[in-house]
Parts: C-alpha cells; sequence; structure tokens
C-alpha cells in the first residue's frame, strides 16, 4: 500500500492526465478509507512528505583552520562573525531550522560564539563530524588526522535532515540573493524519474582577493542554465587585472573571464544526496585507503559529478551578482569588516541581530 502510494505520488503527473485513472483512485479512496487513512499516517511518520528546507552549515574545519574557536575574530564592533550574517540571510529568506556540522571538541565554545544566538530565532540542532564515523567493515588508517572531507561533513547530519537543505560553509559570506532562490527552489521543486538539486552560482571577479590565491569550482552550464560540470582550479590569482590559474606552481598561466560562473559551495540538494552520498562512501574509501589513505578526501563535487554522469540528477545553477567575502588572508579582514560596515549603513543589516 505504501509503495502504491509512493509510486501514485511520484508519477502524479501521468495518471492525472485521464479521466479513468482518475474516477479509479476517487473510487478507491471511498472503498478503502481507513486503509488510507493508515497509509497516510505511516507516510508522514516515515517523512515521505515535503518538509520545510533548513539550512546546514559545515564548520567542523572552523577550529582547525583559526586555531581554535576562541581565535576568531568578529568583523564588526557588535561581536558578529561571518557565520552570523550567512544565518540572518537565511532567515529572512524563509529557512526556521539550521543545522550545524561541528567537532565535538569544539562544542561549547561554539555554542557560545555563535549557537546559542542563533537558537534565539532559530530551531538549532548540532552533529559531529567524527573520523570514525565509517561503513561497517572500514576503520580509521594509523595515524589518519585529516578529515574525509565535505561530503562526509554533510554524512554528519543525516539522522537529522529529514528533507530538502542548503548546505553552506561556515566562513563564506554570501549575500542574500542566493538563499532566497535556493529557498524559493528547494520549496518548488522535488525529484521524480532524477533528482533536481541547485547550486549558487557567483562572477568569478565576485570572488576573489588581492591577497593572494583562491580555489573555486568553475562550472561549466549549458543553455538551459543547468550545470554540466566543475572544473577544480587550486590557484586562481589576479594576473594583470585579469583572473588567471597555474597547476605549476605559477610557471604557466591559463586566463579566465571574470565573469565566469563559479561554486562557493552553496549547495540546494533534496535528501536523496545524502543517501547517495552514504550508498557511495564506501568505494570511495576502498580505492582512497589504498592510493592516499591519510589525505584522501569525499568531496561534494565528487558525488554530484557521478550523478550527472549517472544522468540521476540535474543541478539548476541559481546565478547572483552579490560579492562574496571572507578571510581567506590576514589581510582580507579590514576588507570584510568594511563591507560589513557599508552593508549596514545600507541598511541591509541591523546593527544588532
Amino acid at each position: 500500500m505504501t509503495e502504491f502510494f509512493g509510486k501514485m505520488r511520484k508519477e502524479k503527473f501521468l495518471w492525472a492526465e485521464t479521466k479513468e485513472w482518475q474516477d479509479f483512485i476517487l473510487t478507491f479512496l471511498a472503498e478503502n478509507a481507513k486503509l488510507c487513512k493508515d497509509t497516510v499516517r505511516s507516510l508522514i511518520e516515515e517523512d515521505t512528505f515535503m518538509e520545510k528546507p533548513c539550512l546546514v552549515v559545515m564548520a567542523a574545519g572552523m577550529g582547525s583552520r583559526y586555531g581554535g574557536l576562541k581565535q576568531i575574530d568578529p568583523v564588526d564592533p557588535q561581536g558578529h562573525i561571518i557565520m552570523d550574517f550567512s544565518v540572518f540571510d537565511a532567515r529572512e529568506a524563509g529557512f526556521e531550522k539550521v543545522v550545524f556540522i561541528i567537532k565535538e571538541a569544539f562544542q561549547e565554545d561554539f555554542r557560545r560564539i555563535i549557537g546559542d544566538r542563533v537558537a534565539q530565532t532559530m530551531e538549532v540542532e548540532y552533529v559531529f563530524q567524527k573520523l570514525e564515523d565509517l561503513p561497517e567493515g572500514f576503520s580509521v588508517p594509523e595515524g589518519r588526522v585529516k578529515p574525509w572531507g565535505t561530503a562526509h561533513a554533510l554524512l554528519s547530519c543525516r539522522h537529522v535532515v529529514k528533507g530538502p537543505f542548503v548546505a553552506i560553509n561556515a566562513d563564506d559570506y554570501y549575500g542574500k540573493q542566493a538563499f532566497l532562490d535556493l529557498y524559493r527552489y528547494l520549496t518548488e521543486y522535488e525529484d521524480d524519474i532524477q533528482y533536481h538539486f541547485a547550486m549558487g552560482g557567483y562572477h568569478l571577479k565576485n570572488t576573489l582577493t588581492e591577497n593572494g590565491h583562491v580555489a573555486r569550482g568553475v562550472c561549466s552550464i549549458n543553455a538551459d542554465g543547468y550545470l554540466t560540470d566543475i572544473a577544480e582550479r587550486t590557484h586562481i590569482a589576479w594576473r594583470n587585472g585579469v583572473p588567471a590559474f597555474t597547476e605549476d606552481d605559477g610557471a604557466t598561466w591559463t586566463e579566465l573571464s571574470p565573469d565566469a560562473t563559479v561554486s562557493m559551495n552553496m549547495w540546494g540538494f533534496s535528501r536523496n544526496f545524502l543517501r547517495e552520498t552514504e550508498e557511495r562512501f564506501s568505494e570511495f574509501l576502498e580505492n582512497s585507503l589504498k592510493e592516499n589513505p591519510l589525505k584522501g578526501e569525499y568531496y561534494i563535487p565528487t558525488v554530484v559529478h557521478e550523478l550527472l554522469e549517472e544522468k540521476k540528477a540535474t543541478v539548476q545553477v541559481l546565478k547572483t551578482a552579490d560579492k562574496w567575502y571572507g578571510v581567506t588572508y590576514k589581510e582580507d579582514k579590514p576588507l570584510v569588516e568594511a563591507a560589513i560596515a557599508q552593508m549596514k549603513a545600507a541598511g541591509l543589516y541591523p546593527e544588532n541581530f
């Protein structure tokens, strides 16, 4: 019965086209009222019906990056960090719940620095990215301390995320538009014979720093606005006023268009992405433990690429003209502080929130 209703729901665009099917469904419902009621209850309990999108913040790497959470400097006089502004923008877009992926050792500091403040206006859950969170039959290689990557980080929330979600980095400022667009997309589109995902697409020129190089995923997009591939460029910098990347430590450079669309690791997924990621993790480990046991990482774009290749998913690229901000280098911090102050003066953010 549950399987029948699931199929009916997935293929509603087919059976609704004919009056015969409509009459059959109405008759079936009338003759099996109690059975239908029980099935609907079970579907609700299994979270089959669509839930509101939630926000997932990947923050497990923050402590390592800053030498401990206590070393994270605020970006305004009120003590806010970059993550505060992302959560504020998400809340304005319609998100009511946020899941923070953190290291268990930093839980107390994280709550004090931002978590307790966010909990005043949104539902908050914490999950921990753990090195030993591996499929049955696998163990952490001796000497491994490096986390397993962004896809593994998302697996940390597989038991608390029950519906669609937007995943972001903790220390990137994304702007308001991408949150609005992704929330709208996830509330309008559901998976059918394919998974329907989305990502925030940024102009390359809006994601660079004057103080060094950055890593970005340069996107290939078809005429309909769907992602076809991502090329990971780990060393992009301004060169004579033009963005360029190198793959040989600067011996040669290849120019990129300033308006090239890049991924900033801001994704909109259905819950099926977590299922696919979990199912593929064992295969990744089998290969990685042979080739690079101490440093191999399981990345979100890797899973996305596989699903696109298999034609199991589409990824709508939702472009935004907003500017990215982040403290990649210590010299970036004054620029971020100045940008935040300007946005507050323009009324985009209140002084305190």
